[in-house]
């Protein structure tokens, strides 16, 4: 999962981008980049490494990024490597000259590269499935090079494109001296986001993953990218929109659950707003248990405004029982075992004074692995909790995903075959409560979702075993060692 952001028609458009990506560092920490392109000297500027926004972009290097027009990207790798060569915006010479972005997961990667290597003799270099979506529009685009109509070029390009690559991905491109492009799958499982600012008899535009990015900005949000759609921005500011595909709209329930920020919205549901719904909703549940509660507390910080609300209907008090330690390094790139334990003990402190002896309801967005609940549990029970129950806004997690949430694999869900007591007794917990998937779609107002990790029903299928085999291959392992946070 990531966060993209493509900008045109700004001075200093790739600057601009360094504080835009501060609002989409949620969506990604592991590495950042921002691609940008002179219209003036006909050059492109990369600078990307891995690391945190503030870490990567020196003054310096942003100093380098000129032009009018940008892509940036924060990366959290799902399928390619943490190392440099994977890392966001790609590009290509041929033709015009590309640069892409994406956030999601390819799930036919060794088909497409098998397709591009023995079909149209181009190899692939990074083990980053982006650099299919990249090859995939320069072939189309290479084909018509004879034809003088680009927007109808591009757009015949991405269609085949969307015909070939299957999976769930939101992409952001740019070819030199012509404009800006973005497009979604044919499910709109992705968020992507078209923001505008006037400009003259004009408009500045702005593509991103989630709404907070267009107020840091200035810019006004126009509205949602929609499934299987291609918008492309030439450089003269004219919009061109072509929708290539009719499929049903299938959107990620996780976005509203846990993922996006909470000042963004998308289908015209707020996440905060969502959010608050779910944890009413949810004290519904509580309240049908029968749980002798004193306190109501969240996990940080997703899980906050579910809480609060939770207890204004359970009219018991809310309290922050568990205080994140902001400056500790993110625990799940440490490899050894010890030190890892030790950050994790640093990174969430318990506040003794307003646990011991209380019957503690903790909510949490999502349980997943179950790892960090478990042990969350234990440090409550440490800090003197009389009881401790939790109550998750997500139903229980019981297949993988393949669409870029990085659970891909079904035997690491503490939830997969199991029942909702056996997931409580693993816990270690004094009472469970799960949203239900009718009721996570009342508070989302939306039933047309992405719920397969839920349910089971992919929008895109996919060959598992074949899928794991070649992420195992692409990460060089089985992915990032998950510890609790």
């Amino acid at each position: 999962m990531c966060g993209v952001v493509g900008l045109i028609g700004e001075e200093k458009a790739g600057q601009k981008l360094y504080p835009a990506l501060f609002a989409l560092q949620h969506r990604g920490q592991d590495a950042a980049g921002i691609l940008s392109y002179d219209f003036e000297r006909s050059q492109f500027h990369l600078e990307k490494d891995l690391g945190l926004v503030e870490d990567v972009f020196t003054s310096e290097r942003q100093l380098r990024l000129k032009g009018s027009m940008a892509l940036g990207h924060t990366r959290y790798s799902t399928i390619g490597t943490v190392d440099k060569e994977d890392l966001q915006p790609l590009f290509l010479s041929y033709p015009y000259g590309i640069g892409m972005i994406h956030n999601g997961n390819v799930t036919n990667y060794d088909e497409v590269v098998d397709y591009l290597r023995h079909r149209k003799l181009r190899w692939t270099f990074s083990r980053n499935d982006l650099e299919i979506l990249l090859h995939m529009t320069a072939v189309g685009l290479a084909s018509r090079k004879e034809s003088g109509d680009l927007p109808q070029n591009l757009s015949a390009s991405i269609k085949e494109l969307l015909e070939q690559v299957q999976g769930a991905y939101s992409a952001i491109g740019m070819l030199a001296e012509q404009g800006l492009f973005a497009f979604c799958d044919a499910h709109g499982i992705r968020p992507l986001l078209l923001g505008r600012k006037k400009n003259g008899d004009k408009y500045s535009y702005c593509f991103a993953s989630e709404k907070q990015v267009f107020f840091g900005l200035g810019f006004e949000y126009f509205r949602d990218l929609r499934p299987g759609e291609l918008v492309f921005i030439d450089k003269d500011l004219n919009l061109h929109s072509f929708l290539l595909s009719e499929k049903k709209a299938r959107p990620c329930m996780f976005e509203w659950i846990y993922f996006a920020g909470s000042e963004t919205e998308w289908h015209g549901r707020p996440v905060y707003e969502v959010r608050l719904n779910l944890g009413k909703i949810l004290a519904e549940e509580v309240q049908k248990k029968g749980l002798d509660v004193d306190v109501v507390a969240p996990v940080p910080d997703t899980s906050r405004a579910a809480a609060c609300r939770l207890a204004e209907v359970l009219e018991k008090p809310y309290r922050e029982v568990l205080i994140k330690n902001r400056y500790v390094q993110r625990s799940f790139i440490v490899n050894q075992p010890e030190l890892r334990k030790m950050m994790v003990n640093l990174k969430l402190s318990p506040v003794e004074s307003e646990i011991r002896g209380k019957k503690i309801l903790l909510v949490d967005d999502s349980i997943v692995r179950g790892t960090t609940s478990a042990r969350i549990i234990r440090l409550l029970r440490e800090a003197g909790a009389a009881k401790v129950y939790l109550a998750s806004t997500c139903p229980p997690i019981r297949h993988p995903c393949f669409y870029g949430i990085d659970f891909p694999d079904g035997e690491s869900l503490v939830a997969h075959k199991k029942t909702e007591d056996e997931i409580a007794k693993i816990l270690e917990v004094d009472g469970l409560v799960f949203l239900p998937l009718a009721r996570l779609q009342e508070g989302l107002g939306l039933s047309n979702l992405c719920s397969a990790c839920l349910d089971g029903d992919y929008p895109v299928p996919v060959a598992a075993e074949k899928f794991m085999k070649t992420r195992h291959h692409n990460t060089g392992g089985d992915g990032k060692s998950e510890v609790p946070l």
